[in-house]
């Protein structure tokens, strides 16, 4: 299955300043792996160490953000829309 996931801008230098990609996965850890094959240092970008979601990296599934369903276990489908967005502090 054909995921279509947006990635942020901080991510585009991974993979040659595209916007979006195409990736695969039935979860989130599913996907992740794979982009970390297709666009390798993806994974160190997105997850810590210990393999969670690294804090300052939020990743929603239709609009959704995976830490308020199932996590990197979150189940994806083929017309499920991804995005990958960098937390923003400021004051």
């Amino acid at each position: 299955m054909a995921l279509s996931v947006k990635i942020p801008t901080p991510l585009r230098a991974l993979t040659d300043d595209a916007d979006r990609v195409a990736s695969a996965g039935a979860t989130v850890a599913e996907l992740v792996e794979r982009l970390e094959s297709d666009f390798p240092g993806m994974r160190e970008r997105l997850c810590e160490d210990t393999g969670e979601l690294r804090r300052f990296v939020n990743i929603y599934v239709n609009g959704e953000d995976v830490r308020f369903l199932d996590g990197l276990g979150t189940k994806l489908g083929e017309d499920d829309e991804i995005s990958i967005v960098p937390a923003v502090a400021g004051g």
